[in-house]
């Protein structure tokens, strides 16, 4: 119940007007007073109520005294809301004024929900090219959009981490200070058209936290990101462990010495 009447606010309809219509659904017909008794609430707001959705068309009021109202069924009242909403969804994109250009912005979203949906709308929106750096758990999320976008011609690049991928060749960074950092993560990113991007991580607990900017400094990072990716992943399949003898070694000393530094330096401190 609770969430049918969710939905019904998130359609227009006021908690009153949604009380109404579905107590109606359930009686079948009722007059004003019988509902009011119905949901304990005054009759002067249920009547009011009642004429905003009469005149709306989506209640009827029959003949007689006292009159006696009922609800469209289910399917007819799902497409006079849905045409109204494509109408008014028309008329907002035609006829919204379109100002200036706006300087780029880096936006917070948090919450998977709300990470997801913004994801959702930029990948309905892409016209050439979308650029996924992601863990397949994530992946699988988005399957049908990224289905959906290819079937528009939309090019997809991707990058897998996780299962099989082969892991990068250099220490992730570890928290300065001390500071305990938040495990169980796994990053992702997405560059669309080249101009949009969202980097974030997502959490075993099903929660996560994305950047969302069209900043041309972080769209280009993120895709010499993926560009290094790629170009590794190459390397590591055409050589194999004659990359790994050769240079293995070589590797671990560069990154020790940059990544690794400050770690050292606390654990020596700490020893003495």
């Amino acid at each position: 119940m609770e969430q049918l009447l969710l939905h019904l606010r998130n359609l227009g309809f006021t908690e009153m007007e949604s009380k109404i219509m579905v107590e109606l659904a359930t009686k079948g017909q009722a007059s004003g007073y019988e509902v009011a008794k119905q949901l304990g609430v005054s009759r002067s707001n249920v009547y009011a109520a009642l004429q905003r959705l009469t005149q709306q068309g989506y209640v009827r009021c029959g003949e007689g005294e006292p009159a006696r109202y009922s609800v469209l069924d289910p399917e007819e009242l799902a497409t006079m809301i849905s045409g109204r909403v494509q109408a008014s969804l028309a008329y907002m994109e035609s006829e919204m004024p379109r100002g200036g250009p706006v300087s780029p912005s880096f936006y917070n979203v948090e919450g998977d929900r709300n990470v997801t949906g913004a994801l959702i709308r930029q990948l309905n929106l892409a016209a050439q090219e979308i650029v996924v750096d992601v863990w397949r758990e994530e992946a699988s999320l988005l399957r049908s959009e990224l289905e959906q976008a290819e079937l528009r011609g939309v090019k997809l690049l991707w990058a897998f981490d996780g299962g099989n991928a082969a892991q990068a060749p250099y220490p992730v960074w570890p928290p300065l200070g001390g500071k305990p950092q938040r495990s169980g993560g796994r990053k992702f990113s997405f560059v669309i058209d080249r101009s949009w991007c969202m980097l974030g991580m997502r959490y075993e607990d099903g929660t996560a936290q994305a950047v969302v900017t069209e900043h041309p400094v972080l769209v280009e990072l993120l895709l010499n990101h993926f560009t290094q990716e790629m170009v590794l992943f190459e390397l590591e399949e055409d050589m194999g462990p004659e990359l790994q003898k050769r240079y293995g070694e070589r590797y671990s000393r560069i990154y020790n010495k940059y990544v690794l530094h400050d770690q050292d330096e606390a654990g020596e401190e700490q020893a003495e």
